[in-house]
């Protein structure tokens, strides 16, 4: 063959190559750009959310664009993500999937999780390819994040177990409220002389005190639907108006009344490591409010909860994490960013000091 036509059949093989590969780069690129992610009209509420996030503005001046969070950079990974990513312009233009705010919402979660266990697939390699454990000053972190980072680390989590809603709103998980309402159910069931009792609310101790939900009552006497019980706990001087769960574990049991206060039984005074007096106490008083049994059905509905305001936003971190007086602000700060009601706050909050550190290793 005329070597002309071999070098033209070779230009031409090599224009068409060019042209396809250069073409094919050329357009994943520009489909990667900010621009065309938001131009969709489904993804003005994503932009909004972005738009008031930390990743688009900082006082550093460094922005993190779509594609920097949601396109891996490894081939594979790159081509898989823009594989999947042509659900969206079908969504888009032909079945209007969340083409208004109600049906956002409604697929909010799945969309999330979508991501998410992408992002757990590849170990959040986005997120590292600007942040690392190696790089960060950790002197410059507040006390908790100091911790979680440690935390993560020692157990093998990934960016996203932690930092779900850094750029668009975590989706709001829903409680079932029947479960609540099925703790009243269980408690048409507690024996009036049963041993062991456990309030499912806020309930009073006669005219003497205020027991908290979840605390162990020991029952004296029982008659006519009224029980006479005994809360046992701790008292700290210059905090007498509260009954602690332990000497040193500031979790509060019961609010004491002026009448409280005068009718409790008291044990000898210790000093703690801190110079804090405290000794045991103990109340007895009449209650009439529904209790159950078992604490184990409030340990499952607090599960419930930490799965619904916490998991929801990061990984789960285990009850045997922090100390008694550890989770108490923990619990409190986190709750603060959530709409738990504070009985239920109150309730995860004595799940979580109940399977405490200092409670879990001394049972």
């Amino acid at each position: 063959m005329n070597k002309r036509y071999i070098a033209l059949i070779a230009a031409v093989g090599i224009a068409i190559g060019w042209l396809t590969f250069g073409g094919t780069q050329a357009v994943l690129h520009a489909t990667s750009s900010t621009e065309f992610c938001v131009s969709c009209h489904t993804m003005e509420k994503p932009l909004h959310e972005y738009q008031g996030s930390v990743h688009f503005s900082n006082q550093k001046g460094i922005r993190a664009e779509c594609a920097d969070c949601h396109i891996p950079q490894e081939p594979i990974d790159y081509l898989i993500t823009k594989i999947r990513a042509s659900k969206d312009i079908y969504h888009e233009f032909v079945t209007g999937k969340i083409d208004t705010d109600e049906k956002y919402e409604e697929h909010r979660l799945a969309m999330a999780e979508t991501v998410w266990e992408q992002m757990r697939e590849n170990d959040s390699a986005t997120c590292r390819s600007c942040h690392s454990f190696d790089a960060m000053e950790t002197y410059d972190q507040s006390v908790s994040a100091q911790k979680m980072h440690a935390y993560g680390q020692e157990n093998n989590q990934t960016c996203i177990d932690c930092h779900k809603g850094v750029a668009h709103f975590a989706p709001q998980a829903k409680l079932d409220t029947s479960a609540f309402d099925h703790l009243f159910d269980m408690a048409k069931n507690t024996k009036l002389d049963a041993e062991k009792v456990y309030p499912i609310e806020n309930i009073k101790m006669s005219d003497l005190a205020i027991i908290n939900p979840t605390v162990e009552l020991t029952t004296v006497s029982a008659k006519d639907e009224t029980r006479t019980v005994t809360v046992s706990g701790f008292q700290m001087k210059g905090a007498e108006s509260v009954i602690y769960m332990g000497e040193g574990q500031r979790s509060i049991i019961a609010t004491l009344t002026e009448k409280g206060i005068k009718a409790l039984t008291l044990g000898e005074a210790t000093t703690d490591a801190y110079g804090n007096e405290w000794r045991s106490a103990e109340l007895t008083g009449t209650i009439d409010a529904p209790v159950l049994a078992s604490n184990q059905p409030l340990w499952d509905y607090a599960e419930e909860l930490d799965n619904v305001y916490c998991s929801t936003c990061h990984a789960k971190i285990p009850a045997n994490h922090f100390t008694v007086n550890s989770w108490g602000p923990v619990a409190k700060s986190m709750g603060a960013r959530t709409d738990i009601s504070a009985l239920n706050l109150e309730i995860l909050t004595k799940f979580f000091q109940n399977h405490a550190k200092d409670v879990a290793n001394h049972k």
